[in-house]
């Protein structure tokens, strides 16, 4: 069996999409250089990621931000027990 995640988080200054396999990770989205960037060792099968998968976390993020922007105003009225 083989354990795969993805991850995806954000602030408002910052983001991060990643896919891991068994541990390794396997693509990550590089927000800075505007591409996806695949770290696998040149000893392995290399997999790859469909093309427009930079693309995607780059929507990805924009639903995290709005949903970021959603729980705040939300939670704004919530107060916080001693």
């Amino acid at each position: 069996l083989h354990v795969d995640r993805q991850v995806i988080g954000c602030s408002d200054h910052d983001g991060e999409e990643a896919y891991n396999l068994d541990g390794e990770e396997m693509w990550f989205a590089d927000f800075i250089k505007r591409e996806g960037v695949e770290p696998q060792p040149p000893f392995i099968d290399h997999m790859t990621y469909q093309d427009r998968a930079y693309q995607q976390a780059e929507v990805n993020q924009q639903t995290c931000k709005s949903n970021l922007d959603v729980v705040r105003t939300a939670m704004k009225d919530f107060k916080i027990e001693d």
